[in-house]
């Protein structure tokens, strides 16, 4: 009998395909997109199986409206790594697969390119005097640009042109619109390195020598000390894979190191490049997308997302900063970017390189039972040396908006001999709270169990974890006193501050806040290269991967607040963090300084990462999470619920944990923790609850959790509340 039911699935949250008909002189594929009806609307889907049989009768069978695809949109392995990642992670087929496409494809956009749309400057346009148009900068900026050829219209988009200005010159008959279809270049032809490389050292050259010895899979974890060379190692290891025409997958944690890195890779090799990462719209994530599959981009670089990019024929993956929490993600697609990636190299037969200074436990943990072959870096790169490390004890000290004499005195040290001066604060805006001085009221978020964060530059305040904003209050909601006081310190705060204290110098903070326009990180990242700012202000995003030769002193304001946490994971994170921050001072020929502000100089953590290193702390940390039977000597997964009645919560919870309690798998090696409320009891206005199981390896827990979760599915309160499962959960908050 003819197949002529095609499986679909779809962007539904539902754990099974639909079956729809095959209209007589339409062919849809396996792996391909069709737009079908379902309900009321129409959804585009992938056909996941086509067939000749269905459980419905032939009759209930809906047709289906659009074939869109006549090949399929992954490669075999890719496909069968999403299809993989569907079942380990617990989430339905069809979302899955809707989340890895650009969103232009989820909508149904034909998966090529075509026309691009360019700009070109008139006769009209040349002929134009500049200082004319003084009051109109952006026009000049535009005629600027296309005086040295024509340019795409996502490129001028992308230097902060406005459609306006471009109709305004359009309306001038200064500029015209150009359609051209875009060419296929075959770049390996001309592939080159276009600069001079660094001598290696033994270190690097038998590393590099040992990931290019076999071009099979392979999981290198690359430990290598801050300014070590590690990016040194990629770009050579790049090199063979480049050479024979093959590409490679660069992921990074975040869109604040791409900038950096994008330029040493281009400057050493003459192939084109993509990036994919959450600053792109919707045609550039498309674009580089399919600049991935048509093989019209040597390397692509991108954050966790990325590694859903088709490949015509990839031959490396390289992990930056392998520890990374932001390789996480936390809603959706629950998936750890790094995990799969050693999971999609290994279905594409090609090697992998995890490289971190300070690699996660788990990854260590693999490197000492065989799964990965550990490489180190002990060396600084150059003439680098190490940065020495101090702690400063601040008790009884006053601190002026978190700064104590000592750390100020030492500052100017550094700044007078015309170095760089970086100063970590985990923590923006200008206060994490307002206190009232007469009653003690404290301003906290209406929908969260949280304070308001004041963001004076702004004037408002913010509640962080719902995104609820409202102005500066000048009076306490309790008592009616104007006496309301900004408590702690965050970035804005210091910022204003170090503006009194070092008058002489100009100081830049680089957090979210910040840097959310477009393009403003790399233009506050070149200035700070130029020294043209002496006193760098940052949260998390400054203290990973950035290159400042110039920066000689690194001080962590407040180390306290992350030394007592009831996360297993904190102290890890902590290690990481001091290693990272520490690893900014000293990286070129000047020596360098690390200081640690802190109540609590005698903690053993502390004095174990000044004294003995982030080694010895991760292998007393793994045996201490062997005795505890913690990651990664055992599984997790992390149920968490949330609805606006508290009690529907705490019950969907305790129905799932008698569905545990009385599967045929459940023995005393599974332990069940909770329920019992989130860390974040209420947030946006919701209450949430979580659950967390507990199994000795990955096998059981995916068993149990495949005959749990049709059981939960079934349960009326499952469609009340709002649930999710997280596999090998990283943030229990």
């Amino acid at each position: 009998m003819t197949p002529n039911i095609a499986r679909v699935a779809l962007p539904v949250p539902l754990d099974k395909t639909f079956d729809y008909l095959i209209k007589a002189g339409s062919f849809p594929v396996v792996g391909g997109r069709v737009k079908v009806p379902f309900g009321r609307q129409q959804l585009v889907g992938i056909v996941i199986e086509i067939t000749d049989k269905s459980d419905f009768p032939i009759a209930q069978l809906k047709p289906i409206y659009t074939v869109i695809d006549q090949a399929p949109l992954w490669t075999s392995p890719l496909f069968s790594l999403l299809s993989w990642a569907s079942h380990y992670y617990q989430y339905p087929l069809g979302d899955t697969l809707a989340n890895s496409m650009p969103g232009l494809l989820r909508k149904g956009r034909a998966a090529s390119t075509g026309t691009l749309k360019y700009w070109a400057i008139t006769e009209a346009g040349r002929d134009q005097p500049i200082t004319a148009l003084k009051r109109a900068p952006r026009q000049v900026q535009v005629l600027n640009i296309l005086r040295n050829g024509n340019r795409r219209h996502e490129a001028l988009l992308a230097e902060e042109v406005s459609s306006a200005t471009l109709k305004t010159l359009v309306d001038k008959g200064w500029i015209t619109e150009l359609q051209e279809k875009p060419r296929l270049v075959d770049w390996h032809k001309h592939f080159a390195i276009t600069e001079e490389k660094p001598r290696l050292n033994e270190e690097q050259a038998l590393t590099i020598a040992t990931i290019n010895a076999n071009p099979e899979f392979g999981c290198y974890l690359l430990e290598g000390v801050t300014g070590s060379g590690k990016t040194e190692v990629y770009l050579n290891a790049l090199e063979p894979i480049l050479a024979a025409g093959k590409q490679a997958l660069i992921l990074v944690p975040e869109i604040g190191l791409t900038p950096q890195t994008i330029n040493r890779f281009r400057r050493r090799f003459n192939v084109p490049l993509e990036t994919v990462h959450s600053g792109l719209n919707d045609t550039e994530r498309l674009s580089s997308w399919l600049a991935g599959r048509d093989n019209q981009a040597g390397i692509i670089i991108g954050t966790r997302s990325a590694l859903f990019t088709p490949f015509h024929n990839l031959g490396i993956i390289i992990v930056d900063e392998e520890h990374d929490a932001s390789y996480k993600q936390q809603d959706s697609l629950r998936y750890h970017a790094r995990d799969l990636a050693v999971m999609r190299a290994n279905k594409e037969n090609i090697p992998i390189v995890l490289g971190s200074a300070t690699p996660a436990l788990e990854s260590l943990h693999n490197a000492k039972t065989g799964k990965y072959h550990h490489l180190h870096l002990t060396r600084r790169a150059g003439n680098a040396q190490s940065a020495r490390h101090g702690v400063l004890d601040v008790k009884g000290l006053y601190l002026d908006a978190g700064l104590s004499a000592p750390l100020i005195a030492q500052m100017r040290k550094h700044l007078t001999a015309g170095n760089q001066v970086i100063l970590f604060l985990n923590r923006r805006g200008f206060s994490p709270a307002m206190i009232c001085h007469e009653c003690g009221w404290l301003a906290e978020c209406d929908r969260c169990d949280a304070y308001y964060t004041l963001h004076q530059q702004s004037g408002e305040l913010r509640c962080h974890h719902c995104g609820t904003q409202r102005p500066i209050m000048h009076q306490c909601n309790s008592c009616g006193s104007t006496q309301l006081n900004a408590v702690g310190v965050g970035t804005e705060q210091l910022e204003q501050q170090l503006a009194i204290l070092f008058p002489e110098y100009k100081t830049v903070r680089i957090d979210r806040d910040s840097t959310r326009r477009k393009g403003s990180l790399e233009d506050y990242l070149e200035a700070i290269k130029n020294n043209e700012y002496q006193i760098l202000i940052g949260t998390q995003m400054l203290a990973k991967g950035h290159h400042f030769p110039n920066v000689t002193l690194v001080s962590l304001i407040d180390v306290d607040s992350a030394l007592f946490s009831n996360d297993f994971r904190a102290s890890e994170r902590l290690a990481q963090l001091f290693i990272q921050v520490a690893g900014r001072a000293g990286r070129a020929s000047k020596p360098g300084e690390v200081l640690l502000q802190t109540h609590h100089p005698e903690h053993a953590l502390l004095q174990a990462l000044l004294h003995k290193g982030y080694d010895n702390f991760a292998d007393n940390a793994l045996i201490e999470r062997k005795e505890a039977l913690l990651p990664p000597y055992t599984h997790l997964a992390l149920f968490r619920s949330e609805a606006n009645n508290s009690d529907h919560v705490c019950q969907l919870l305790q129905q799932i944990r008698g569905i545990f309690e009385s599967s045929p798998l459940f023995n005393q090696d599974i332990f069940i923790m909770g329920p019992n409320p989130a860390p974040l009891a209420r947030r946006a206005g919701r209450y949430r609850w979580q659950l967390l199981l507990q199994a000795p390896d990955r096998k059981t827990l995916q068993r149990m959790l495949a005959i749990a979760k049709p059981a939960i599915q079934l349960l009326p309160l499952a469609k009340k509340v709002r649930w999710s499962i997280d596999v090998e959960p990283q943030d229990l908050t």
